[in-house]
């Protein structure tokens, strides 16, 4: 609220908001640009922070190891 009431009168000429407006516009935007979740989750983590999935990969033959980074550079590139 302090950041809009401060430089959007002078910047776009629009009105200054209140707090509930500013309460209304960050639920708004939480749910239009899909970050509704509060703190940390598992699934923004990389995956070799998962301890399963860093022992599956330490326990792949150079062949598989290979195919696999291929498989995500292809994905990837996209």
């Amino acid at each position: 609220m302090f950041l809009w009431n401060s430089l959007l009168p002078n910047v776009a000429h629009v009105s200054i908001i209140t707090y509930w407006q500013a309460m209304g516009l960050l639920i708004l935007c939480r749910i239009l640009f899909g970050n509704y979740r509060f703190g940390r989750h598992q699934q923004n983590r990389p995956p070799f922070a998962n301890q399963q999935f860093r022992q599956k990969f330490m326990n792949m033959t150079d062949e598989e190891r290979t195919a696999f980074k291929q498989k995500w550079k292809e994905r990837c590139a996209k």
